[in-house]
């Protein structure tokens, strides 16, 4: 008797990279980005090594895609959560669970930016995460002095390693997840540390953290 494969649904060239594109992440949760490769894809998505390169020329193709899917997403939900806080403090303290709610969705995504930084060529992919944390900082300073401006912020306090600070809390806490074993063990967490971050910048007038 012979076995009949089922065959991947035909999808749109666009939701096809779109799926490769998650397939990727979900793989990096699970071992290193840089041992992936398209033939894993490929059969995580029940499709041939032929028609992954129908959609993408080359694997740095594949990695820069998913670059640029990670920097849209995680820089469009820390947008969002801050357009929806009162005040720059506030506006911090939700750009921090943003984050760390977002690594928790996506476990993969740490591991992909960890890998690329450390990489010793400088590719399109390394300059687009590099990019992305650029952007990210910015934004943490604009909200670090509006703080300042409101006299929010203590005086004392060098902005950019609050902002420092800030970013290397959550990959502390991704760190620690990963010795845990699950992205889960981040929200235990969370919150005790972003309060310690809140009580060393803020000045001593202000009870606007919330």
């Amino acid at each position: 008797m012979t076995e009949t494969i089922s065959a991947a649904p035909r999808l749109s060239s666009e939701a096809r990279r779109a799926e490769i594109i998650e397939a990727v992440l979900s793989l990096s949760a699970e071992r290193s980005p840089g041992l992936i490769t398209t033939a894993e894809i490929a059969k995580a998505l029940g499709l041939s090594q032929g028609a992954i390169f129908k959609h993408f020329p080359s694997k740095e193709d594949i990695w820069l895609a998913v670059a640029e899917r990670v920097a849209s997403t995680l820089l469009t939900t820390i947008a969002q959560a801050a357009e929806q806080a009162t005040s720059p403090l506030a506006a911090l303290r939700a750009i921090f669970l943003a984050h760390v709610g977002f690594v928790i969705e996506h476990p993969g995504t740490p591991l992909f930016i960890f890998h690329e930084l450390q990489r010793a060529i400088d590719s399109p992919v390394k300059q687009r995460i590099r990019s992305m944390l650029a952007q990210y900082r910015q934004l943490l300073m604009r909200l670090l002095e509006a703080a300042a401006q409101r006299g929010d912020l203590d005086k004392n306090i060098n902005q950019q390693a609050a902002a420092s600070l800030f970013i290397g809390s959550i990959q502390g806490l991704v760190m620690q997840s990963m010795v845990a074993g699950s992205p889960l063990a981040m929200r235990e967490q969370a919150e005790a540390v972003l309060a310690i971050f809140e009580r060393g910048i803020a000045s001593q007038n202000s009870g606007d953290a919330t």
